[in-house]
């Protein structure tokens, strides 16, 4: 027996990345887990893989969903609690990215990480809150980035969708401390995952200085750090140290951050 034995769970982006690698952290701690993701066929397969380290009465559901689909959203919530009797923990996951200069990324590519990552997460976190309310207890737990904290070059459209989930998410814990129900910021550095390796062709050669030689973060670290920081209250989470360093000196030194990564801009350029 585990602290998440017998837990009920939603995972949105829960195929691949880090919301599979929390899935299976969970489910191999006993809870029951239900992922959502888009893409059908790697859904599956993650569905599979999960089933089959669960025990006993373990249930593992999954489900197709794209996340800025409102009503698509609603039709799936209420399966999911049908399904898993209930929720403790609620994870926004969900999310895409598009690196590039401003000037050049499409209209669409603007609009898209707005429905995906900050609607998504929104419309999400809505359909479950009546439930959650109402128990007066749980948990939400939303992801958002490092670039959601502070400014990245050549991360305009996605940066500006991750502030938004961070804004999100802290007035909605505000909101909902009285009524029992906790809320946590996820802020992850670099994280080897697909939507990693996808972006890396696309990242400007600026942006691609300013990560430099740090190694990404694996997503089973990062799963980790999440459920530690959630047991551990946290209303923000940043996985790693590197990550953890280089807000505190943006929040507490903004005149220092901007100065370095400015001469590395600089460099790139050069």
């Amino acid at each position: 027996m585990t602290k998440h034995s017998g837990r009920r769970v939603f995972i949105t982006g829960g195929s691949s990345g880090i919301g599979l690698a929390l899935a299976r952290s969970l489910v191999a701690q006993g809870a029951h887990v239900a992922i959502a993701a888009r893409g059908a066929e790697q859904l599956e397969r993650a569905r599979a893989e999960l089933a089959a380290e669960a025990r006993g009465d373990q249930r593992v559901e999954a489900f197709v969903l794209d996340v800025s689909d409102r009503v698509a959203v609603s039709a799936v919530s209420a399966a999911v609690l049908e399904a898993l009797g209930g929720i403790d923990l609620l994870v926004n996951n969900a999310g895409i990215t598009h690196p590039g200069y401003a000037w050049e990324l499409d209209d669409e590519v603007f609009e898209r990480m707005v429905q995906v990552n900050y609607l998504g997460t929104v419309w999400v976190t809505r359909a479950f809150l009546p439930v959650l309310m109402e128990q007066r207890s749980g948990q939400v737990v939303n992801v958002s980035s490092i670039a959601g904290l502070m400014g990245v070059f050549g991360y305009t459209a996605y940066g500006a969708s991750k502030f938004a989930v961070s804004g999100f998410t802290e007035s909605l814990r505000q909101e909902l401390k009285p009524h029992g129900v906790g809320v946590s910021l996820l802020c992850p550095p670099d994280t080897d995952t697909p939507q990693l390796a996808y972006e890396e062709d696309l990242k400007p050669v600026e942006t691609k200085a300013l990560a430099g030689t740090v190694k990404p973060m694996s997503a089973q670290a990062v799963a980790q750090a999440m459920l530690d920081g959630v047991a551990a209250g946290r209303p923000v989470i940043i996985p790693g140290m590197d990550g953890w360093v280089t807000v505190w000196l943006a929040r507490h030194f903004p005149w220092l951050a901007r100065w370095v990564m400015d001469r590395m801009i600089r460099k790139a350029r050069a």
